[in-house]
């Protein structure tokens, strides 16, 4: 009679209000239809992850084209910059930002650059990052029963 009762998820909730504050301060501080902005003018997302003895970086760059996209790292710092073009001008309404964008990371100490690889598809740039040797982690054996017995004949030798 009133139409469907919807659930209510608290998770939804915090996400509706990061995007709303996101879009706040978006309108206040970006502005997408200037052109020739001297700062950026949106900032893809980013996921990132560790998987065996790498780092994986996974950017979110909808509408980019490869050849405008740039990945660098100098000394500890990985830079991603690059630029969303517009194809249509004079829109009416827009809520895509439209420019140049960069991102950094600071890498661990003891990355070793050359290694890192870089790989785009369907609008997503993915990063490898190996980890070096002494971040990469290693398995530490358990040793089984006995422990108690072992301190007592260290002692009585002593």
């Amino acid at each position: 009679m009133f139409g469907e009762l919807m659930r209510w998820s608290p998770a939804e909730e915090l996400s509706n209000w990061h995007r709303d504050i996101d879009d706040l301060f978006g309108r206040f501080f970006q502005h997408p239809d200037s052109e020739n902005s001297t700062f950026s003018n949106w900032t893809p997302r980013v996921e990132t992850s560790r998987k065996d003895n790498e780092y994986v970086l996974r950017v979110d760059l909808p509408g980019v084209d490869p050849k405008d996209v740039h990945v660098e790292a100098e000394g500890n710092v990985l830079s991603i910059t690059g630029e969303r073009k517009s194809e249509e001008k004079g829109s009416e309404y827009r809520e895509t930002f439209y420019g140049k964008f960069e991102r950094r990371f600071t890498l661990p100490q003891g990355v070793d650059a050359g290694k890192i690889s870089a790989h785009y598809e369907h609008g997503v740039l993915e990063l490898r990052v190996p980890l070096p040797a002494q971040l990469a982690g290693r398995k530490i054996p358990i040793q089984l029963g006995q422990k108690e017995e072992k301190r007592k004949l260290e002692s009585k030798v002593a």
